[in-house]
């Protein structure tokens, strides 16, 4: 049986990693730990990871956009390859922390590269493999960057630390590209309390997908 490809994505504080590791451990309940893979981007595995700790390294803030962009095409394309598309063909359901949404709306519109060009660089990356279904969590940027500085400083990588208006623009490619593939990724509001928004991904996913998940 081949298996199911689910991408989720938001601005920086959606709560993506909270909703991923609750709606990971009820998939696993209801499928089998063995029928569920949770992975990320950048990252994945051993390749695309150490091109991740390039993208996200402090003494990296003076990379140019385009080779960000590049290098985010470079670990994707590995990471498909050598993670994503084998796990479909053993039945797996994926839980993908970012996708290629996520490059149209950070290198794409944060970085002013452009939308168009950046999808094209990931159309060669990716070669047609698109989620599913994308997971779109939608919060205010203020909102956003305030649970950083409350639950995660510690965590806080370069891309993380831009301003105010980066993470606005980001928000609003994220909306677009809502607006222009509203099949594949369905919204939900990450400005609700955490359990709400579980329980709204939860939904959403076993709506999409009646015939796996009952």
């Amino acid at each position: 049986m081949k298996g199911k490809f689910i991408s989720f994505e938001g601005p920086d504080g959606a709560g993506k990693t909270s909703v991923i590791s609750q709606v990971q451990r009820d998939l696993e309940k209801q499928l089998g730990e063995d029928r569920v893979m949770y992975t990320r981007e950048p990252g994945g595995d051993h390749i695309s990871e150490q091109i991740r700790q390039v993208l996200f390294d402090d003494h990296n803030g003076d990379m140019d956009g385009r080779t960000e962009a590049l290098l985010f095409a470079a670990a994707r394309r590995q990471h498909l390859i050598s993670t994503i598309l084998p796990a479909l063909e053993a039945g797996k359901v994926i839980l993908c922390d970012r996708y290629i949404d996520s490059s149209i709306a950070y290198q794409g519109a944060g970085r002013h590269l452009g939308e168009d060009e950046v999808m094209q660089i990931n159309q060669f990356a990716i070669d047609g493999h698109f989620p599913d279904l994308t997971i779109y969590l939608d919060v205010d940027s203020e909102i956003g960057l305030r649970r950083i500085a409350e639950h995660r400083s510690n965590q806080v990588n370069r891309l993380d630390r831009e301003q105010l208006s980066f993470h606005q623009t980001v928000r609003q490619a994220y909306l677009r590209l809502l607006a222009q593939d509203p099949e594949r990724i369905k919204e939900i509001n990450a400005n609700q309390p955490l359990n709400q928004v579980i329980m709204d991904v939860e939904a959403t996913i076993h709506d999409r997908f009646a015939d796996l998940l009952g």
